[in-house]
């Protein structure tokens, strides 16, 4: 339960929730997701490869598989998304969980496509921004592959190789293109630009994250604070 699959879990053993929710209410929710823009355009760069590099797009998750199809529905192939699975009693009900596609279950699948496409684990490009994706993503550092993060989330940032924050999913191309490609800036922005794309911002910083504390309290304890968070950017 503490790697992602919380809802997966919830679904099955709260009464209420399994009593009442069925398909068609989970891809009911599906559609109301927001999700970054510029999916599809991804996708389609992507599958089109970039700069002599061929790419295969996959959706790992650890929500139930109806949600991402119809959260993704017309912009990622039905047969690229892996969720949580349920098998459902004749009645609409939810019976018993399949599949659980987080934590360790998410290392299972990605190793199962490696396999199936005879790809060695240094060609795996990883993006993910929760707590589902530590395992995957360790899994992918010792065996050299790259791993991004696209969330502030510090379980998931300390161990990325590189982190990208943006509204856009185009921004994920960035390290691919200087990682994987071996592009410069100017090229980068020259890409986005050939695309219909604008790179109005882009910083890089570096945080480090501090907790300090006093070993001996001073005088004047009172006007001291017992615990300073420091986080400085250069």
């Amino acid at each position: 339960m503490q790697q992602g699959a919380e809802l997966a879990y919830l679904l099955l053993h709260d009464p209420e929730f399994r009593a009442k929710v069925r398909k068609e209410h989970l891809r009911e929710v599906g559609k109301r997701i927001r999700l970054k823009s510029d999916i599809q355009l991804l996708y389609q760069l992507l599958e089109a490869g970039i700069d002599g590099h061929s790419f295969d797009f996959y959706v790992l998750s650890a929500a139930p598989v109806e949600v991402i199809h119809s959260a993704l529905e017309d912009i990622v192939p039905y047969d690229h998304i892996f969720g949580t699975e349920f098998r459902y009693k004749p009645s609409g009900e939810i019976d018993t969980i399949v599949r659980a596609t987080a934590g360790y279950g998410k290392v299972a699948v990605l190793d199962h496509l490696l396999v199936e496409k005879v790809a060695g684990p240094d060609h795996v490009i990883y993006t993910g921004d929760g707590s589902s994706d530590i395992h995957v993503m360790l899994h992918i550092n010792s065996r050299d592959g790259l791993t991004i993060a696209v969330s502030e989330s510090r379980n998931v940032a300390q161990i990325a190789k590189r982190t990208v924050l943006s509204t856009s999913a185009m921004a994920v191309l960035a390290p691919i293109l200087e990682e994987i490609a071996g592009s410069e800036r100017y090229r980068i922005r020259g890409f986005f630009e050939a695309n219909g794309m604008l790179t109005q911002g882009w910083e890089r910083v570096r945080t480090d994250w501090l907790t300090v504390r006093q070993a001996v309290a001073p005088a004047s304890a009172e006007s001291v604070p017992s615990e300073l968070k420091l986080i400085p950017i250069d």
